[in-house]
């Protein structure tokens, strides 16, 4: 495994200087990462491989579930095959930007670059989690000029993307760190942003998600389906939020053959 600086040797955009100090812990065993300032991806590369992911954990924006939804992920498709890294985005902070709302996306993007020009692949995609779901989407919603900065595809697993009043306090608290105007509000409703040049879609939820409800997935999969987007979406009865590779005991622990299947038809696809 390599980890790099994804901005090394360039300035960091909507960065200001701070006193953040970035630290891990640990909750129901799953180790998180606060006040990330720095962001770098941890590369675990196969030479034979013809497709590339990014992983991107979750954490609501507040810390980052960096090791069931990031390192552990991008080991096991690595395993299998599949040229991954896992991405430790900075966290909005207002502490370290004054326009916090756009630095995940920025990171997302600089990370989709770095990791092709480390690879030399052409198709690399994003796999979010929960609020990783969410900069998953938006980046595959709101595409770059550089064409590789964009995703070739996108797997959202228990994600976000509707413009519901809790999504959008959510938004409001610790994305932006202030009220939304309405203008911003319609520009960041993901489901209108839907068009038939968004990249092809793998989604995975639990149907019993207290914490993002199902329909955060169904309701996307038919707007993809309305535009003639590429999709395959799997639901599990049980399963709730945050379970990352899955379990045996639900069933959850099927999505990620799933979805490796799902990536070799693609890429077949594509040639």
């Amino acid at each position: 495994m390599e980890t790099c600086r994804i901005w090394d040797g360039l300035e960091k955009p909507f960065y200001k200087t701070n006193n953040l100090v970035e630290y891990e812990d640990e909750a129901w065993g799953i180790p998180r990462v606060w006040n990330v300032t720095e962001p770098t991806l941890s590369l675990y590369p196969v030479e034979s491989a013809r497709v590339g992911v990014i992983v991107v954990p979750g954490g609501g924006y507040e810390f980052e579930a960096i090791g069931h939804e990031g390192y552990d992920v991008a080991r096991a498709l690595s395993a299998a095959g599949i040229s991954a890294a896992s991405l430790k985005y900075r966290l909005p902070n207002l502490a370290s930007s004054d326009s916090p709302q756009l630095v995940p996306l920025a990171d997302a993007r600089r990370a989709l670059k770095v990791f092709r020009q480390k690879t030399g692949l052409e198709r690399v995609g994003l796999v979010g989690f929960s609020a990783g779901s969410h900069l998953s989407t938006v980046a595959s919603l709101f595409p770059s000029a550089d064409p590789d900065e964009n995703p070739s595809f996108a797997g959202l697993i228990y994600g976000v993307t509707t413009p519901s009043d809790a999504n959008r306090e959510w938004l409001e608290q610790l994305l932006y760190f202030r009220k939304v105007t309405e203008a911003e509000a319609a520009e960041n409703n993901l489901l209108e942003r839907v068009t038939p040049q968004t990249p092809p879609t793998f989604l995975v939820h639990a149907c019993d998600d207290d914490m993002c409800p199902v329909e955060e997935s169904t309701l996307y999969a038919e707007k993809l389906r309305q535009h003639g987007v590429p999709f395959e979406m799997h639901l599990f009865p049980r399963g709730g939020h945050g379970f990352g590779l899955g379990r045996a005991e639900d069933g959850t622990n099927q999505w990620p053959g799933l979805f490796i299947n799902w990536l070799g038809r693609l890429d077949a696809a594509l040639r």
